[in-house]
């Protein structure tokens, strides 16, 4: 009896230390998703971040674009009313030779 006894100890021994091995086992796995699912967050919230900051410079993009268009806007305007004080000027130079030349 005591040749079964200790069989009986040694199956069990064996029983528990596989079962430990596949709790181990599971407990990695477990350790293992967890990370990965802190990763996948982690990352989830990265790529908000980036998202977000895309957003603000798509604005700050656009606003410039609507500055651009009304700075040309007034370049033009500026550009028009340049080339008739230049044409005045050519008309008030032409009058004043006109006049230093009848006197």
């Amino acid at each position: 009896m005591t040749i079964e006894i200790g069989i009986l100890f040694s199956a069990m021994s064996l029983i528990l230390a596989i079962l430990g091995y596949q709790l181990s086992k599971t407990n990695q796995q477990i350790k293992r998703q967890q990370l990965d699912r802190q990763e996948i967050k982690s990352d989830t919230e990265a790529s908000v971040e980036v998202k977000a900051e895309l957003g603000y410079i798509r604005k700050g993009v656009d606003d410039i674009r609507i500055d651009l268009k009304a700075n040309e806007k007034n370049i033009g305007i500026l550009t028009e009313r340049v080339t008739r004080v230049e044409e005045s000027a050519k008309q008030a130079h032409k009058r004043i030779d006109n006049y230093e030349g009848g006197h």
